[in-house]
């Protein structure tokens, strides 16, 4: 029986930025999409959208912040 060695893969972080930048573009599509929502939602759903658009404000900073730590290794790097 023949055995493998299990090799990571070379960290390749190059289209890190891009990737990020299109998760916040989506997140902020969400937000707006479920603000729009909200003119039909009962209250306790609104008050669920509210909950869930915070938690994707967080998330969007957590992805900027990620952003500028990626754009800060790319510079390094050149």
């Amino acid at each position: 029986m023949e055995r493998r060695q299990n090799r990571p893969k070379p960290d390749d972080r190059s289209d890190n930025v891009e990737k990020l930048q299109e998760m916040v573009h989506d997140t902020i599509e969400n937000m707006r999409e479920a603000e729009d929502h909200m003119e039909w939602a009962s209250e306790h759903e609104q008050e669920q959208i509210r909950e869930k658009n915070e938690r994707r404000e967080e998330a969007i900073a957590g992805f900027r912040e990620e952003i500028k730590d990626e754009h800060q290794h790319q510079q390094k790097k050149k």
